[in-house]
């Protein structure tokens, strides 16, 4: 039988062992036709995504990983891996099966022992391949996390006792996402020959509950760097306004209220800049109408709460209507659209008793500080969520700096 590890580097070596086997032994093994596209597809385009030294862009790399399957075999490779993903306890048991001692002591006297070596190797190369895949993205939602814990600490006890769904605002996100990192290094990563693939020293590294105030400083940085790069997009003079207010914070007489003004500017500019009252008026009255708390009476004028216009935004004007399932019934605004609104109106009424009420404390720096941190989160949340959405008629980096 020829050699499994030779051929197309960047494809599933189970895969390839596999299609070199006897129809019957593939049979008898359990590796039908499609679990060896899936495996196939799937350890293909781990591989792209993980080959940080091409120079090609990783949509370019998928594409070229694409090009070498027939159009069914995609078909049939993702229908296959969404199954398993669906399913989770039947690829459960069929690894359960696998790893049992009546499966390889089969597996030993079917292939002999030189190809039983053969398909255990090929079975943990692939895995640490996917190992690889998974923890850089376990690690990639680190950021988007941290960013929800710090926005969500902006939220007053009775803001998250009226979002409609308070467990997911008591999860410690932050921590669950370190313990799971751990579990997933111990069992996977720390037992897979991860020296065939592209894992770097820093993705071996072990993350640690204990070690997450140094881990959440470091992801912080991150989350303030893309905070202002999208914010730099939409408008430069945005990005002024929050270094402004972090310059307010070095040591001065009258630095903390610089600094609440300064973000409270930023707030209702970003508010203003994105839509008129008018428009946000409009968009309630299609999508949210007959909520009073978007909406109240001054002189005889009706005009939108800070409410409305942080919800406005945070949807960039998009319809709010989605589809119904067994946790969302799909009326009002979802969940992460209600609680990073009701984080921006937070915010801002919290920055409000910094304006004439500041003695100019260590104590009060830190509150600015962590208000801070929990506005940038909520704009990079809230900007990113709105670019998977739907496209504006008025999109904001339309907006004139």
């Amino acid at each position: 039988m020829q050699d499994p590890v030779v051929g197309n580097t960047r494809r599933s070596r189970i895969a390839e062992f596999a299609r070199h086997l006897d129809s019957e032994v593939r049979a008898a093994l359990h590796f039908d036709d499609e679990a060896i596209i899936g495996a196939d597809l799937l350890v293909s385009l781990c591989r792209a995504l993980m080959d940080t030294d091409s120079p090609q862009p990783w949509q370019d790399r998928l594409e070229a990983i694409f090009d070498e399957f027939d159009v069914a075999d995609v078909e049939t490779g993702i229908d296959y891996t969404l199954s398993q993903i669906r399913d989770k306890d039947q690829a459960i048991s069929w690894l359960k099966s696998f790893k049992g001692l009546n499966y390889q002591a089969f597996a030993l006297r079917l292939l002999g022992a030189a190809d039983f070596k053969r398909l255990v190797d090929t079975v943990k190369e692939d895995g640490a391949v996917v190992a690889l895949a998974i923890r850089r993205g376990l690690r990639a939602s680190m950021p988007f996390a941290v960013a929800w814990s710090d926005a969500v600490s902006n939220m007053t006890e009775n803001q998250r006792k009226a979002v409609s769904n308070t467990d997911i605002l008591g999860l410690e996100v932050v921590q669950g996402i370190i313990m799971m990192d751990e579990a997933f290094g111990k069992k996977f990563v720390s037992t897979l020959p991860m020296q065939l693939t592209a894992a770097t020293a820093d993705d071996l590294a072990g993350w640690r509950p204990d070690d997450m105030t140094e881990i959440v400083t470091n992801i912080r940085h991150r989350v303030v760097e893309s905070s202002a790069k999208r914010l730099e997009r939409e408008n430069s003079q945005l990005v002024r306004k929050i270094r402004g207010a972090k310059d307010a914070l070095t040591p001065s007489e009258d630095g903390i209220s610089q600094a609440a003004n300064s973000l409270i500017e930023l707030i209702d500019r970003i508010m203003r800049e994105a839509f008129t009252k008018e428009e946000v008026l409009a968009w309630v009255e299609v999508n949210l109408p007959g909520d009073p708390l978007l909406t109240h009476e001054k002189d005889g004028n009706t005009l939108p709460t800070k409410r409305a216009e942080a919800l406005c935004f945070v949807y960039r004007g998009s319809p709010t209507a989605r589809d119904a399932n067994e946790h969302d019934d799909g009326q009002g605004p979802s969940l992460i659209h209600d609680v990073l609104a009701r984080v921006i109106v937070a915010t801002r009424t919290s920055l409000q008793k910094f304006k004439h009420d500041d003695d100019g404390t260590q104590e009060e720096k830190d509150q600015l500080f962590s208000l801070l941190a929990g506005l940038e989160g909520a704009l990079l949340l809230g900007l990113s969520i709105s670019q998977i959405g739907t496209t504006q008629d008025r999109p904001l980096d339309a907006i004139e700096a």
